[in-house]
């Protein structure tokens, strides 16, 4: 089964993987895109350009709407599309906070319409063997987790600099890290933050953002977000009987290109893969017969509690 995909919003990740991806994946079809410039969308290649984004959602042949608006968007374009009938996948952060995510994920139930976080690094086959390993005990129990995720920031005119519309570092990829934290320890739930450093820009938003924290009285957890900090990106996790880092290959962001995971005294080689591709496919299974993995809305959810607990120090 194909499944008929609409785009709201054309923006830099839809053009560069998203749209790609869709185009890639044997279960879809770009049907339709709407953005504030037709030419734009005409880009992408789809079957149908609409003049708006209520017309791509009256379109009754659309069946899952990828929304790639800026982050406080979301909450209005998410519920709209799932009143329309449609299901949705959106890009992260769901929410700018867990109100707004708590609100979308009711709205999806009253719907009965699928809703899924484009976290596009869970689809990853390189992250799904972490949290593989991780559950299988293959390090024995975690003790701490270090990652972190820095470049130096070009944007301008970009709402990701702009606090109201949802921006700064911690919410545009600090929330992959914190995302993972809830991935591998299963929820996170008993977490205390024990320090918070930022550092605020002209703008307002927060360019560099530290955490330290403890999971479940048990596992150190730190994590580093910036966009003034040319670093590597570092995800490790030590147990009672072992480690696993990323090796070769972006810790989160890894794209199109062979990786590598370093367990204990040996390296597991990964394929070149594109995880945009893996996850419209498995959301097109989910839609299709409910087949496919997707991240769990509960996910979603307790991701955007912690980060409205950080935020809030």
């Amino acid at each position: 089964m194909t499944v008929k995909w609409g785009f709201l919003g054309a923006g830099w990740i839809a053009n560069r993987a998203t749209a790609p991806a869709v185009h890639a994946a044997n279960n879809a079809q770009l049907f339709g895109v709407a953005s504030r410039d037709r030419a734009r969308s005409a880009k992408f290649e789809p079957q149908n350009v609409y003049d708006s984004y209520q017309q791509l959602l009256d379109d009754p042949q659309i069946e899952v709407v990828y929304i790639s608006l800026a982050n406080h968007q979301h909450l209005e374009w998410v519920t709209k599309s799932l009143e329309a009938g449609k299901h949705v996948l959106c890009e992260k952060p769901l929410g700018v906070n867990a109100i707004e995510v708590q609100a979308m994920i009711d709205c999806a139930q009253r719907c009965n319409r699928l809703l899924v976080e484009a976290v596009w690094t869970r689809w990853h086959p390189r992250f799904r063997r972490i949290v593989e390993l991780v559950e299988s005990g293959a390090i024995g129990e975690i003790k701490s987790i270090e990652s972190q995720w820095g470049f130096k920031s070009e944007m301008t005119e970009n709402y990701r600099l702009d606090p109201l519309l949802g921006g700064g570092a911690l919410l545009d990829i600090g929330c992959y890290q914190v995302n993972m934290w809830v991935a591998l320890t299963r929820g996170a739930n008993d977490l205390k933050i024990n320090n918070v450093d930022r550092k605020i820009g002209p703008t307002k938003i927060d360019l560099t953002t530290e955490v330290k924290a403890m999971i479940n009285d048990k596992i150190s957890a730190q994590l580093m977000s910036s966009f003034e900090k040319d670093v590597p990106q570092i995800l490790k996790i030590e147990g009672s009987s072992g480690t696993i880092a990323t090796e070769s290959g972006e810790a989160f962001s890894t794209w199109r290109e062979p990786s590598s995971l370093r367990v204990n005294d040996h390296i597991e080689n990964f394929n070149e893969v594109d995880a945009f591709v893996e996850m419209i496919q498995q959301v097109g299974e989910q839609i299709a017969n409910s087949s496919g993995w997707v991240m769990p809305t509960r996910d979603s959810l307790r991701t955007a509690h912690i980060l409205d607990q950080i935020i809030a120090i």
